[in-house]
């Protein structure tokens, strides 16, 4: 299931990358704090939840400004600009009418844009989500963590990781690491950071008049239960759906079983996971020679081909796991794409 990558523009001119997996009515993937299409799709555990929710649905996701693919902007993080990007998207894919799935910043976010687009969203989905930021932390880890951000992005993302992922495996949680660092600059992620902090959609929920579900993990680390309950309790129409685990991403702890839970609210059978397309050994010690950082030239070198042999190895690989650059193969390597690969044929077998 390949994802389709495009970009469209707001009206300062600044480009938004979205990008486009599966087919049939649209499912628009408001997303949390930092995105970036390509390394999360690189990623083997979060590219299966996208999968898994995109089967009879055409899933689309987008980076913010500032993050992944997304252009650069002076604009600071804020509603006005996360609901001009989210509009900017649904104009580029041409969604009339449409089931809304916002994750964690991106819950708040599809509250405030059910409110004023009944007639638009079909079924909303708010996992992970909060009515007030400000009631998230205390104001003392809030700073500190801010703080830590801004003066040291790598011991920032460590500690998100750790937050965020509790449960991850440690070639996921380093591959995550990365992906957070390189989805935006310091200053971008403590201001979006702060607006995660700052958000309050309580006087908005009253005014959501579409069918809603609730979902929210036990024990998560990242937001307290209370705020799910407190999205379910002000929505007239919600519903609220408990499941367990501490892991705020949600593609990792029991991702199969929150994609089903969503799916079932949509009016589509239970989730399955994707089966990755296997590679060659060759190509196993190819993908591993370009995480290394190794040019094709080098690669040729290494293994006494040519480096036109080289060149299509990498081509070949980049096709088969439907990649688009080098830097998603690395980041496949880095969260343990070939050893899942591996376990996944001896479960076979």
């Amino acid at each position: 299931m390949p994802q389709r990558i495009d970009s469209t523009a707001l009206a300062d001119g600044t480009e938004i990358a979205y990008g486009v997996v599966g087919s049939g009515p649209v499912l628009m993937y408001v997303p949390g704090w930092l995105t970036h299409l390509e390394l999360s799709w690189a990623l083997p555990d979060e590219r299966d939840f996208y999968q898994m929710l995109a089967k009879n649905r055409t899933l689309v996701r987008y980076d913010k400004a500032g993050c992944g693919l997304s252009g650069t902007s002076s604009r600071a993080p804020s509603m006005e600009l996360e609901l001009e990007t989210l509009h900017a998207v649904a104009a580029a894919v041409g969604a009339d009418r449409y089931e809304m799935l916002g994750v964690s910043l991106g819950a708040p976010v599809a509250v405030a844009w059910a409110a004023s687009h009944q007639d638009d969203v079909t079924r909303l989905v708010l996992y992970g989500g909060w009515v007030r930021g400000h009631d998230l932390t205390s104001p003392e880890t809030r700073a500190h963590l801010l703080g830590l951000i801004a003066q040291h992005w790598g011991l920032g993302s460590d500690l998100l990781a750790e937050i965020f992922a509790p449960d991850a495996d440690t070639a996921t949680r380093e591959a995550f690491r990365e992906y957070q660092r390189a989805a935006a600059t310091p200053e971008r992620a403590r201001a979006m950071l702060e607006l995660a902090h700052r958000i309050d959609v309580s006087d908005l929920l009253g005014a959501v008049d579409v069918p809603t579900l609730v979902v929210h993990r036990e024990r998560d680390r990242a937001t307290p239960l209370a705020q799910a309950e407190a999205l379910a309790a002000g929505i007239p129409s919600a519903s609220l759906a408990v499941l367990a685990g501490r892991d705020h991403l949600p593609y990792i702890g029991d991702a199969l079983g929150l994609a089903t839970c969503v799916r079932g609210f949509l009016g589509l059978p239970p989730a399955q996971r994707p089966v990755e397309s296997a590679l060659t050994p060759r190509q196993h010690e190819v993908a591993a020679l370009v995480t290394e950082g190794l040019t094709n030239r080098e690669i040729a070198a290494r293994l006494s081909v040519s480096e036109r042999t080289a060149e299509s190895h990498v081509e070949r690989i980049r096709i088969r796991l439907g990649f688009r650059s080098r830097a998603q193969i690395a980041a496949w390597v880095t969260a343990g794409g070939p050893d899942r690969m591996a376990s996944l044929r001896q479960a076979r077998h």
